[in-house]
Protein backbone atom coordinates (compact mmCIF):
# COMPACT_ATOMS: atom_id res chain seq x y z
CA UNK A 1 0.00 0.00 0.00
CA UNK A 2 1.29 3.39 -1.03
CA UNK A 3 0.31 5.97 1.59
CA UNK A 4 0.59 9.77 1.56
CA UNK A 5 2.58 11.52 4.32
CA UNK A 6 0.81 12.71 7.43
CA UNK A 7 -1.57 15.64 6.97
CA UNK A 8 -0.85 18.43 6.11
CA UNK A 9 2.80 17.85 5.11
CA UNK A 10 2.40 17.53 1.32
CA UNK A 11 6.13 17.89 0.63
CA UNK A 12 7.08 14.88 2.78
CA UNK A 13 7.81 11.55 1.03
CA UNK A 14 5.21 8.83 0.54
CA UNK A 15 5.06 5.84 2.90
CA UNK A 16 5.02 2.14 2.02
CA UNK A 17 3.12 -0.65 3.78
CA UNK A 18 3.37 -4.30 2.59
CA UNK A 19 0.01 -6.02 2.05
CA UNK A 20 0.93 -9.47 0.69
CA UNK A 21 3.90 -11.51 -0.48
CA UNK A 22 4.35 -14.54 -2.74
CA UNK A 23 6.86 -17.37 -2.20
CA UNK A 24 7.67 -19.09 -5.49
CA UNK A 25 8.37 -22.80 -4.86
CA UNK A 26 9.66 -25.60 -7.04
CA UNK A 27 7.36 -27.41 -9.48
CA UNK A 28 5.52 -24.17 -10.30
CA UNK A 29 3.92 -24.00 -6.86
CA UNK A 30 3.60 -20.86 -4.76
CA UNK A 31 2.36 -19.80 -1.34
CA UNK A 32 0.65 -16.47 -0.68
CA UNK A 33 0.87 -14.65 2.64
CA UNK A 34 -1.26 -11.71 3.80
CA UNK A 35 0.84 -9.04 5.55
CA UNK A 36 -2.05 -6.94 6.87
CA UNK A 37 -2.38 -6.42 10.61
CA UNK A 38 0.12 -6.58 13.45
CA UNK A 39 0.43 -10.34 14.06
CA UNK A 40 2.82 -11.18 11.25
CA UNK A 41 2.38 -12.96 7.87
CA UNK A 42 -0.52 -15.41 7.55
CA UNK A 43 -2.30 -17.47 4.92
CA UNK A 44 -3.75 -15.67 1.90
CA UNK A 45 -4.94 -16.19 -1.67
CA UNK A 46 -4.46 -14.42 -5.03
CA UNK A 47 -6.73 -14.71 -8.05
CA UNK A 48 -6.10 -13.33 -11.53
CA UNK A 49 -9.46 -11.88 -12.57
CA UNK A 50 -8.68 -10.57 -16.06
CA UNK A 51 -6.00 -8.60 -17.89
CA UNK A 52 -4.55 -5.84 -15.68
CA UNK A 53 -6.64 -6.93 -12.70
CA UNK A 54 -6.19 -9.33 -9.77
CA UNK A 55 -7.64 -9.87 -6.28
CA UNK A 56 -6.16 -10.83 -2.91
CA UNK A 57 -8.04 -12.49 -0.08
CA UNK A 58 -7.00 -13.13 3.50
CA UNK A 59 -7.84 -16.61 4.81
CA UNK A 60 -7.12 -15.72 8.47
CA UNK A 61 -8.82 -12.40 9.17
CA UNK A 62 -8.47 -12.93 12.94
CA UNK A 63 -4.84 -11.84 12.41
CA UNK A 64 -6.17 -8.36 11.56
CA UNK A 65 -7.98 -7.94 14.87
CA UNK A 66 -6.49 -6.57 18.10
CA UNK A 67 -7.04 -7.73 21.65
CA UNK A 68 -8.41 -4.32 22.64
CA UNK A 69 -11.16 -4.56 20.02
CA UNK A 70 -12.22 -1.93 17.52
CA UNK A 71 -11.31 0.94 19.82
CA UNK A 72 -7.66 -0.16 19.97
CA UNK A 73 -7.67 -0.78 16.19
CA UNK A 74 -9.03 2.72 15.57
CA UNK A 75 -6.45 4.37 17.84
CA UNK A 76 -3.62 2.41 16.19
CA UNK A 77 -4.91 3.27 12.71
CA UNK A 78 -5.18 6.94 13.68
CA UNK A 79 -1.60 6.98 14.95
CA UNK A 80 -0.19 5.23 11.87
CA UNK A 81 -2.31 6.84 9.16
CA UNK A 82 -2.65 10.37 10.58
CA UNK A 83 0.33 10.65 12.95
CA UNK A 84 -1.88 11.83 15.84
CA UNK A 85 -4.13 10.64 18.66
CA UNK A 86 -7.87 11.10 19.09
CA UNK A 87 -7.16 13.63 21.84
CA UNK A 88 -5.31 15.79 19.29
CA UNK A 89 -8.46 16.24 17.23
CA UNK A 90 -10.72 18.77 18.90
CA UNK A 91 -13.11 19.46 16.01
CA UNK A 92 -16.19 17.23 16.27
CA UNK A 93 -16.84 17.29 12.51
CA UNK A 94 -13.27 16.18 11.80
CA UNK A 95 -13.59 13.33 14.32
CA UNK A 96 -16.73 12.18 12.51
CA UNK A 97 -15.06 12.24 9.08
CA UNK A 98 -11.99 10.35 10.31
CA UNK A 99 -14.14 7.71 12.00
CA UNK A 100 -16.14 7.29 8.77
CA UNK A 101 -12.91 6.78 6.83
CA UNK A 102 -11.71 4.16 9.31
CA UNK A 103 -15.00 2.23 9.12
CA UNK A 104 -14.98 2.43 5.33
CA UNK A 105 -11.39 1.24 4.84
CA UNK A 106 -11.48 -1.48 7.51
CA UNK A 107 -14.44 -3.12 5.74
CA UNK A 108 -12.12 -4.11 2.89
CA UNK A 109 -9.03 -5.29 4.76
CA UNK A 110 -9.71 -8.97 3.97
CA UNK A 111 -10.41 -8.78 0.21
CA UNK A 112 -8.83 -6.28 -2.19
CA UNK A 113 -9.00 -5.85 -5.96
CA UNK A 114 -6.07 -4.29 -7.83
CA UNK A 115 -6.38 -2.61 -11.23
CA UNK A 116 -3.56 -1.15 -13.31
CA UNK A 117 -3.19 2.63 -13.43
CA UNK A 118 -1.26 4.31 -16.23
CA UNK A 119 0.66 7.51 -15.66
CA UNK A 120 -0.65 10.38 -17.83
CA UNK A 121 1.21 10.94 -21.12
CA UNK A 122 2.81 14.35 -21.57
CA UNK A 123 3.58 16.70 -24.45
CA UNK A 124 5.87 19.74 -24.88
CA UNK A 125 2.81 22.04 -24.82
CA UNK A 126 1.72 20.98 -21.32
CA UNK A 127 1.70 23.66 -18.63
CA UNK A 128 3.83 21.41 -16.39
CA UNK A 129 4.72 17.72 -16.49
CA UNK A 130 1.61 15.65 -15.73
CA UNK A 131 1.75 13.04 -12.97
CA UNK A 132 0.69 12.14 -9.43
CA UNK A 133 0.32 14.74 -6.67
CA UNK A 134 -0.39 14.72 -2.91
CA UNK A 135 -3.13 17.21 -2.01
CA UNK A 136 -4.75 18.57 1.15
CA UNK A 137 -8.50 17.96 1.48
CA UNK A 138 -9.50 19.65 4.72
CA UNK A 139 -10.60 17.23 7.42
CA UNK A 140 -10.26 14.30 4.99
CA UNK A 141 -6.46 14.58 5.19
CA UNK A 142 -4.08 14.07 2.25
CA UNK A 143 -5.25 12.40 -0.96
CA UNK A 144 -3.57 11.40 -4.21
CA UNK A 145 -4.59 13.15 -7.43
CA UNK A 146 -3.51 12.47 -11.01
CA UNK A 147 -3.01 15.62 -13.12
CA UNK A 148 -3.46 15.09 -16.87
CA UNK A 149 -3.79 17.43 -19.86
CA UNK A 150 -6.48 17.22 -22.54
CA UNK A 151 -6.09 20.04 -25.06
CA UNK A 152 -7.54 23.20 -23.51
CA UNK A 153 -8.47 21.37 -20.32
CA UNK A 154 -6.45 19.90 -17.45
CA UNK A 155 -8.03 17.32 -15.16
CA UNK A 156 -7.25 16.28 -11.60
CA UNK A 157 -8.57 12.74 -11.02
CA UNK A 158 -8.72 11.28 -7.52
CA UNK A 159 -6.63 8.13 -7.14
CA UNK A 160 -7.57 7.89 -3.46
CA UNK A 161 -10.95 9.06 -2.24
CA UNK A 162 -12.96 9.90 0.89
CA UNK A 163 -16.55 9.48 2.15
CA UNK A 164 -17.68 12.48 0.07
CA UNK A 165 -15.83 12.11 -3.27
CA UNK A 166 -14.66 8.57 -4.13
CA UNK A 167 -11.52 7.60 -6.02
CA UNK A 168 -11.88 7.84 -9.78
CA UNK A 169 -13.87 11.07 -9.76
CA UNK A 170 -12.57 14.25 -11.38
CA UNK A 171 -11.89 16.46 -8.37
CA UNK A 172 -10.80 19.58 -10.33
CA UNK A 173 -11.00 20.69 -13.96
CA UNK A 174 -8.84 23.58 -15.18
CA UNK A 175 -9.89 25.72 -18.15
CA UNK A 176 -6.57 26.56 -19.81
CA UNK A 177 -8.34 28.86 -22.30
CA UNK A 178 -9.33 31.21 -19.45
CA UNK A 179 -6.35 32.56 -17.48
CA UNK A 180 -7.21 34.76 -14.47
CA UNK A 181 -5.55 38.08 -13.81
CA UNK A 182 -5.34 38.31 -10.03
CA UNK A 183 -5.68 41.72 -8.36
CA UNK A 184 -2.70 43.30 -6.60
CA UNK A 185 -1.66 41.75 -3.31
CA UNK A 186 -3.72 44.09 -1.11
CA UNK A 187 -6.94 43.60 -3.08
CA UNK A 188 -6.24 39.87 -3.29
CA UNK A 189 -6.70 39.67 0.49
CA UNK A 190 -10.33 40.67 -0.07
CA UNK A 191 -12.29 37.48 -0.78
CA UNK A 192 -15.19 39.37 -2.35
CA UNK A 193 -12.84 40.87 -4.96
CA UNK A 194 -11.46 37.46 -5.96
CA UNK A 195 -15.00 36.05 -5.98
CA UNK A 196 -16.15 38.84 -8.33
CA UNK A 197 -13.33 38.08 -10.81
CA UNK A 198 -14.01 34.33 -10.81
CA UNK A 199 -17.78 34.66 -11.18
CA UNK A 200 -17.34 37.04 -14.13
CA UNK A 201 -15.21 34.42 -15.89
CA UNK A 202 -17.74 31.72 -14.99
CA UNK A 203 -20.46 33.75 -16.70
CA UNK A 204 -18.21 34.28 -19.74
CA UNK A 205 -17.55 30.51 -19.97
CA UNK A 206 -21.30 29.83 -19.73
CA UNK A 207 -22.03 32.26 -22.58
CA UNK A 208 -19.30 30.77 -24.78
CA UNK A 209 -20.66 27.26 -24.22
CA UNK A 210 -24.16 28.41 -25.19
CA UNK A 211 -22.81 30.08 -28.35
CA UNK A 212 -20.82 26.95 -29.23
CA UNK A 213 -23.90 24.73 -28.83
CA UNK A 214 -25.94 27.14 -30.95
CA UNK A 215 -23.30 27.12 -33.70
CA UNK A 216 -23.21 23.32 -33.69
CA UNK A 217 -26.98 23.16 -34.06
CA UNK A 218 -26.86 25.63 -36.95
CA UNK A 219 -24.07 23.65 -38.64
CA UNK A 220 -25.98 20.39 -38.31
CA UNK A 221 -29.12 22.00 -39.68
CA UNK A 222 -27.15 23.50 -42.58
CA UNK A 223 -25.49 20.17 -43.41
CA UNK A 224 -28.79 18.32 -43.36
CA UNK A 225 -30.42 20.93 -45.60
CA UNK A 226 -27.64 21.25 -48.19
CA UNK A 227 -25.96 17.79 -47.81
CA UNK A 228 -22.57 19.45 -48.01
CA UNK A 229 -19.57 20.09 -45.66
CA UNK A 230 -19.79 22.47 -42.70
CA UNK A 231 -20.83 26.05 -43.41
CA UNK A 232 -18.38 29.00 -43.28
CA UNK A 233 -19.86 29.70 -39.84
CA UNK A 234 -18.28 26.48 -38.62
CA UNK A 235 -14.90 27.53 -40.04
CA UNK A 236 -15.22 30.92 -38.33
CA UNK A 237 -16.06 29.20 -35.07
CA UNK A 238 -12.94 27.07 -35.35
CA UNK A 239 -10.90 30.19 -36.08
CA UNK A 240 -12.33 31.88 -32.99
CA UNK A 241 -11.39 28.89 -30.84
CA UNK A 242 -7.87 28.91 -32.23
CA UNK A 243 -7.57 32.60 -31.47
CA UNK A 244 -8.78 32.02 -27.92
CA UNK A 245 -6.23 29.24 -27.52
CA UNK A 246 -3.47 31.47 -28.91
CA UNK A 247 -4.47 34.22 -26.51
CA UNK A 248 -4.23 31.77 -23.63
CA UNK A 249 -0.77 30.68 -24.81
CA UNK A 250 0.40 34.30 -24.97
CA UNK A 251 -0.76 34.92 -21.42
CA UNK A 252 0.94 31.70 -20.29
CA UNK A 253 4.26 33.33 -21.10
CA UNK A 254 3.40 36.63 -19.36
CA UNK A 255 4.99 37.20 -15.94
CA UNK A 256 7.59 34.79 -14.59
CA UNK A 257 6.03 35.14 -11.13
CA UNK A 258 3.67 37.34 -9.17
CA UNK A 259 2.99 37.81 -5.44
CA UNK A 260 0.32 35.51 -4.01
CA UNK A 261 -1.55 35.34 -0.73
CA UNK A 262 -4.78 33.63 0.23
CA UNK A 263 -7.77 35.94 0.74
CA UNK A 264 -8.95 36.53 4.30
CA UNK A 265 -11.44 33.86 5.36
CA UNK A 266 -10.11 31.12 3.06
CA UNK A 267 -9.16 28.09 5.18
CA UNK A 268 -5.95 26.20 4.44
CA UNK A 269 -4.69 23.06 6.19
CA UNK A 270 -1.15 24.02 5.21
CA UNK A 271 -0.12 27.63 5.83
CA UNK A 272 3.30 26.95 4.34
CA UNK A 273 2.18 27.56 0.74
CA UNK A 274 4.39 29.52 -1.73
CA UNK A 275 3.96 33.31 -1.68
CA UNK A 276 4.56 33.71 -5.41
CA UNK A 277 2.82 32.02 -8.35
CA UNK A 278 3.36 31.80 -12.11
CA UNK A 279 -0.19 31.93 -13.46
CA UNK A 280 -3.81 31.27 -12.48
CA UNK A 281 -6.72 29.78 -14.41
CA UNK A 282 -10.45 29.51 -13.95
CA UNK A 283 -11.51 26.02 -12.92
CA UNK A 284 -14.22 23.97 -11.28
CA UNK A 285 -14.07 21.64 -8.29
CA UNK A 286 -16.34 18.70 -7.48
CA UNK A 287 -18.13 18.76 -4.11
CA UNK A 288 -20.75 16.33 -2.71
CA UNK A 289 -22.42 15.18 0.48
CA UNK A 290 -21.52 11.97 2.34
CA UNK A 291 -21.79 8.93 0.10
CA UNK A 292 -21.26 11.06 -3.04
CA UNK A 293 -24.77 12.50 -2.76
CA UNK A 294 -25.83 15.59 -4.75
CA UNK A 295 -22.47 16.06 -6.54
CA UNK A 296 -21.96 19.43 -8.26
CA UNK A 297 -19.14 21.31 -9.94
CA UNK A 298 -18.41 24.68 -8.32
CA UNK A 299 -16.14 27.55 -9.48
CA UNK A 300 -12.59 27.97 -8.24
CA UNK A 301 -9.06 29.17 -9.00
CA UNK A 302 -6.20 26.95 -10.15
CA UNK A 303 -2.89 28.47 -8.96
CA UNK A 304 0.35 27.25 -10.53
CA UNK A 305 3.26 27.84 -8.14
CA UNK A 306 6.12 25.98 -9.87
CA UNK A 307 6.88 22.76 -11.77
CA UNK A 308 6.03 20.60 -8.74
CA UNK A 309 3.32 22.46 -6.81
CA UNK A 310 -0.09 23.92 -7.53
CA UNK A 311 -3.14 24.93 -5.54
CA UNK A 312 -6.90 25.22 -5.90
CA UNK A 313 -9.15 27.76 -4.16
CA UNK A 314 -12.64 26.29 -3.66
CA UNK A 315 -14.77 29.43 -3.87
CA UNK A 316 -17.98 28.01 -2.40
CA UNK A 317 -16.21 26.18 0.45
CA UNK A 318 -13.81 29.09 1.12
CA UNK A 319 -11.11 26.45 1.27
CA UNK A 320 -7.65 25.97 -0.27
CA UNK A 321 -5.97 22.72 -1.38
CA UNK A 322 -2.20 22.56 -1.86
CA UNK A 323 -0.73 19.86 -4.13
CA UNK A 324 2.86 18.62 -4.30
CA UNK A 325 4.33 16.24 -6.89
CA UNK A 326 5.10 12.61 -6.01
CA UNK A 327 8.71 12.24 -7.13
CA UNK A 328 9.00 8.45 -7.12
CA UNK A 329 9.74 6.86 -10.50
CA UNK A 330 7.43 4.00 -11.42
CA UNK A 331 8.62 1.32 -13.82
CA UNK A 332 6.38 0.04 -16.63
CA UNK A 333 3.67 2.58 -15.75
CA UNK A 334 3.49 4.49 -19.05
CA UNK A 335 0.34 4.10 -21.12
CA UNK A 336 0.90 2.25 -24.44
CA UNK A 337 -1.13 4.99 -26.18
CA UNK A 338 -3.18 8.12 -25.48
CA UNK A 339 -6.32 6.11 -26.22
CA UNK A 340 -5.36 3.50 -23.60
CA UNK A 341 -4.89 6.22 -20.97
CA UNK A 342 -8.24 7.87 -21.81
CA UNK A 343 -9.94 4.48 -21.62
CA UNK A 344 -8.39 3.85 -18.19
CA UNK A 345 -9.65 7.22 -16.92
CA UNK A 346 -13.14 6.39 -18.16
CA UNK A 347 -13.02 2.97 -16.49
CA UNK A 348 -11.95 4.17 -13.04
CA UNK A 349 -14.64 6.86 -13.10
CA UNK A 350 -17.31 4.29 -13.99
CA UNK A 351 -16.13 2.12 -11.08
CA UNK A 352 -16.51 5.09 -8.72
CA UNK A 353 -20.07 5.86 -9.81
Amino acid sequence: MYLPPHDPHVDDPMRFKPLFRIHLMERKCATVECMYGHKGPHNGHIQIVKKDEFSTKCNQTDHHRMSGGRQEEFRTWLREEWGRTLEDIFHEHMQELILMKFIYTSQYDNCLTYRRIYLPPGSPDDLIQPGLFKGTYGSHGLEIVMLSFHGKKAKGTKITGDPNIPAGQQTVEIDLAHPLQLPDIENLRDFSELSRIVLEVQEQVRREEQEREQRQEEEEHSQQAASQPASPLGEDAEGEETAAGAEGTTQDKAPASQPFVLPMGVISRNEDYPRTCRICFYGTGLIAGHGFTSPERTPGVFVLFDDDRFGFIWLELKSFSLYSRIKVSFQNAQAPSREAFDEMLKNIQSLAT
